[in-house]
């Protein structure tokens, strides 16, 4: 086997001293491959960033963005045809999970405060794959292929022409949406994946003839699981306004309750009991949404609206978890004893998720209409459409409305 850092010297210096395509062959393991190099030198690209946290004006674009590099040989490197722009990332602008996502990124506190920045916003895209690193099997990725990923917030994000991830966190793209269609879906996807399904339970194999409650299911989490469960066969009763109600019932759904007309609690309550309550809404909903659970059968409440990253941000990472762990195991035991679970569900990465999706997507059993989202033509230098997806966010709207260039 070529020792590694021959390997790299010759790497290096073939890029370095050549602007003709240069092709090394490497052994790995049993296998041989090529490794192809690019005949010009790519340093930098554009993207949006912010150099601190704060409101719409640390926005800025810029030509100068540093190119990412893959670090390890289960990356790929993906150009950015569309972007998302998700409420997440107005929050994360302000600051919000700072604190988490620092001991996220650097776990042994070994690089200065403020080391993340610039910093590159946007957790949906998609795009093509232009480089795979050397454990990446051509069997599931290769150049070329067209793949979607909801991108981690610890990482640097989709709002710039390329990002690295991990293999683990990308799949292929459904063959019938365009990539400014897909770069709306997968960070909603993946988040009502990581509810009902890792922390839920719920799966295609036990969903038929559930009883499913979602609260908010007009957003784009609700409107995602609805499909989700109504193509496993699930009874689905949501919350919305009386404006959304058109929506939700396009998408299957069989019971709706208009939160407008009065306390949302008193017609649920007069319905049969639920398996499973999926909360988009928080504030006072735990008061009274387990008591909508079936007693002793293993019904779960999962909310999406937690306070572990507001935990982190304002007590520090050591008092902020210790806050969570005590919050959630005291709210947990006390509705155990009533027979429900209580249960935390929080955005989580997963391509292999993705890949279920973009099947059930390619079946028309999820559809996506554009009427939900809408793009935003970028500047003439920037390659890639921005998808916005959450309408009723002004902020989010706002949000490139007047940044600053450099």
């Amino acid at each position: 086997m070529l020792p590694l850092r021959q390997f790299a010297c010759s790497w290096w210096s073939c890029l370095l001293n050549s602007r003709a395509p240069c092709v090394k062959t490497l052994v790995h393991g049993d296998q041989r491959r090529l490794f192809n190099t690019s005949n010009s030198r790519m340093t930098i690209m554009p993207a949006w960033v912010i150099d601190r946290y704060g409101s719409n004006d640390v926005l800025r674009f810029t030509k100068n963005a540093g190119f990412p590099i893959i670090n390890y040989p289960n990356e790929v490197v993906v150009q950015v045809h569309a972007a998302g722009l998700n409420p997440i990332d107005v929050s994360m602008r302000g600051g919000y999970g700072a604190a988490t996502m620092a001991m996220k990124r650097d776990p042994l506190n070994i690089n200065q405060s403020g080391s993340e920045f610039p910093l590159i916003l946007g957790r949906d895209m998609s795009g093509v794959i232009m480089e795979c690193g050397l454990d990446v099997a051509p069997a599931y990725f290769k150049e070329g292929d067209e793949v979607w990923a909801a991108i981690p917030p610890w990482k640097q994000g989709s709002l710039a022409e390329f990002v690295v991830l991990s293999a683990n966190e990308v799949s292929k793209k459904p063959k019938c949406l365009s990539h400014i269609e897909a770069a709306a879906v997968p960070y909603v996807a993946a988040t009502a994946w990581s509810a009902l399904v890792n922390t839920g339970g719920l799966n295609k194999d036990n969903c038929a003839k559930k009883r499913i409650l979602i609260l908010g299911g007009s957003g784009g989490v609700g409107t995602f699981s609805i499909q989700m469960l109504k193509a496993w066969g699930a009874h689905v009763t949501v919350t919305c306004s009386q404006n959304a109600e058109r929506l939700v019932r396009g998408l299957g759904v069989d019971h709706v309750v208009d939160y407008t007309a009065g306390p949302v609690e008193v017609p649920l309550r007069a319905l049969e009991k639920f398996d499973l309550v999926l909360d988009n809404v928080g504030g006072d909903t735990e008061s009274w949404a387990l008591g909508l659970l079936k007693p002793w059968c293993g019904a779960k409440y999962v909310t999406l609206v937690t306070p572990f990253l507001r935990n982190t941000d304002q007590l520090g990472i050591a008092d902020g978890m210790l806050q969570t762990g005590v919050t959630v195991a005291s709210k947990a035991l006390k509705h155990l004893s009533k027979g429900v679970h209580y249960r935390w569900g929080m955005f989580a990465p997963n391509g292999l998720a993705l890949d279920d999706i973009s099947e059930m997507v390619d079946a028309g059993k999820v559809l996506f209409n554009l009427s939900v989202s809408f793009s935003v033509e970028p500047p003439a230098v920037f390659p890639f459409i921005i998808v916005i997806n959450d309408l009723t966010s002004k902020s989010t709207n706002e949000m490139l409305g007047a940044p600053r260039g450099r």
